[in-house]
């Protein structure tokens, strides 16, 4: 919950400039408050820059007053929902089940929902990091079908490094990546592909080693994201790995 118009738009403005001169295999997206959605789409129309929300509704359409629904959503010519976001379900008491709803809401009304998954610092002391991650996957999984499925991407954020400063290993965060990926081979080969990404105080000085992990697609980019140099080093740091191969 940040932002301006005034300086929505410097940022957003420096953002699309840096993008366009990444390779053409580096997606950037950025999924901003939901009043400045029309901004977005204003200023990032026409740029390599897509553009999203962080949260729809689990209704479709009715007296659900406050809500915002991901068909409302598609006027605005959005790519992405974020759904499932470590703060929704800790301070607004989000559960698996909703969460699952709203990525059924979000790909009917042909968004690419971002379905977050992550474990709180006493799960991971506990040993139940794999435990709490594979049933929040399990849930959205088991209300798609394999197509459906295909069509998501998820993003793995520790709930303990979230804002904190701290961050996973890189080979902390590809161990939850593997099992992740596992976890979506199980459902069928046709999704073993989806994008991962890492999301946990991800900064311009270790981007680079989170993202040359083997099943780190990206990155779900936080307070980093609210300053352009930042963002774009990220950016340019999975430039790197993709050239790297």
């Amino acid at each position: 919950m940040h932002g301006r118009l005034a300086e929505n738009a410097a940022l957003l403005q420096a953002v699309a400039k840096g993008a366009g001169e990444l390779p053409a295999d580096v997606r950037v997206g950025v999924c901003v408050p939901t009043p400045y959605l029309a901004q977005a789409q204003s200023l990032l129309e026409g740029s390599r820059v897509m553009w999203g929300v962080q949260d729809v509704s689990a209704f479709t359409q009715g007296a659900y007053t406050g809500e915002v629904s991901a068909q409302m959503v598609t006027d605005f010519a959005a790519t992405f929902a974020i759904v499932g976001h470590s703060e929704r379900r800790a301070y607004h008491r989000e559960s698996a089940e909703l969460v699952a709803v709203k990525t059924q809401r979000a790909l009917e009304a042909g968004l690419t929902p971002i379905v977050c998954v992550g474990e709180t610092l006493e799960e991971r002391e506990a040993g139940a990091t794999e435990q709490v991650v594979g049933a929040q996957l399990d849930e959205v999984l088991a209300k798609l079908s394999v197509q459906e499925a295909a069509r998501i991407v998820v993003a793995y954020e520790p709930v303990w490094a979230i804002g904190t400063g701290k961050s996973a290993t890189a080979g902390q965060a590809q161990a939850v990546h593997a099992f992740l990926r596992g976890r979506l081979a199980a459902k069928g080969a046709e999704i073993a592909g989806v994008p991962l990404l890492y999301g946990g105080s991800v900064k311009p000085d270790n981007a680079e080693e989170l993202f040359r992990q083997q099943d780190i697609d990206g990155g779900l980019i936080g307070g980093a994201s609210l300053k352009d140099q930042d963002f774009l080093a990220i950016c340019k740091a999975a430039a790197a790995t993709t050239a790297a191969g």
